[in-house]
């Protein structure tokens, strides 16, 4: 396994993903098996986020996340700085460097140091939106600024604020008929279904990566829809992770392949131009999650297949991924 694998292991880094050289072990499985359990416990807040990043520590210490307001400083990595200023992007990416001289023995190139990087970034970054859906289904409305990252220890603090949720939570917003008797808490958006949240999930990660991704082109040496594909890896990897140390790994499966379904928006004939035609509703996400199906016979756990690669191959050719998409899969 390399440094980007696939399969859902024990084995973390220090910021909670997959780590190289984990074996292909089946994940974690704890009480926590009920899909709503913890929507439950939390439908009486008025945040997104506090009770399922509790959940998150409880089965991954590796990763910690406080609500806090950023952080700077004493090897923080503040958000908003990410995005602004290119030496503190830079100095994120030798951090990864470093770790690969140490891993491989030898210097990763710098465009490969650079895509870890994305991927250490987006992977516990994208969980502060995709486990409040997955667990409370609130999504948080936040942007790089909102957020700060300590990689030495696994650190993460993010500031709550506004957020999406569904008619039924009692933190929506009241109808009008009693919205003077109870006013909505600051911050909560309704939306009218299970879709209209997955859709505001998919957007609101969108407009927090967008800038990310910017940031990170120069130095990852790629085109967006790369930059997309490994974006969408890293969301689609980290809450598969998550859902399998929370015992709800097959509920993860389901749910990522419906949020990043190929489905289209409109009509489009097989004679129409690529140019012309709708973009898919996951857009500007890779569609498909990436699943395959159990080998033969039923007896295996599902695997995926990614949608990009991460080149450290390049730096030991028998570090390939499992699901690497430069490897023909049977």
């Amino acid at each position: 396994m390399s440094a980007h694998s696939t399969r859902p292991t024990p084995v973390v880094t220090a910021v909670g993903r997959p780590g190289p050289g984990a074996g292909p072990t089946r994940p974690a499985t704890t009480a926590f098996t009920t899909a709503h359990r913890t929507a439950t416990a939390v439908r009486g807040t008025t945040a997104a986020g506090p009770a399922a990043y509790r959940r998150l520590g409880e089965v991954l210490p590796a990763l910690r996340v406080r609500c806090a307001p950023p952080r700077s400083g004493r090897g923080w990595l503040a958000g908003a700085d990410l995005v602004a200023r290119p030496a503190a992007l830079r100095e994120l990416i030798s951090h990864d460097a470093r770790q690969g001289l140490a891993r491989y023995g030898r210097p990763l190139r710098p465009d490969v140091a650079a895509g870890i990087g994305l991927h250490r970034f987006v992977w516990p970054a994208a969980l502060l939106f995709t486990l409040p859906w997955f667990l409370e289904r609130r999504v948080p409305l936040l942007a790089p600024g909102d957020i700060a990252l300590r990689r030495r220890t696994g650190e993460l603090t993010v500031r709550p604020g506004a957020f999406l949720c569904l008619p039924d939570d009692p933190a929506a917003p009241a109808p009008a008929p009693r919205a003077a008797a109870t006013p909505a808490p600051p911050g909560a958006r309704t939306v009218p279904d299970e879709a209209a949240l997955a859709a505001g999930l998919r957007s609101a990660l969108a407009d927090f990566l967008t800038p990310v991704l910017d940031a990170f082109r120069p130095e990852v040496r790629r085109g967006p829809r790369t930059l997309w594909a490994m974006a969408t890896d890293a969301v689609v990897e980290g809450l598969w992770y998550a859902g399998g140390l929370l015992g709800e790994e097959e509920r993860a499966r389901t749910e990522l392949a419906a949020l990043f379904a190929p489905g289209v928006s409109g009509a489009s004939g097989p004679t129409e131009p690529r140019a012309a035609r709708p973009a898919p509703e996951c857009a500007p996400f890779t569609p498909g999650a990436g699943f395959t199906a159990p080998a033969s016979g039923g007896t295996e756990r599902s695997d995926r297949c990614r949608a990009s690669c991460c080149l450290v191959y390049t730096a030991r050719a028998e570090a390939m991924c499992d699901g690497c998409p430069r490897v023909a899969r049977g």
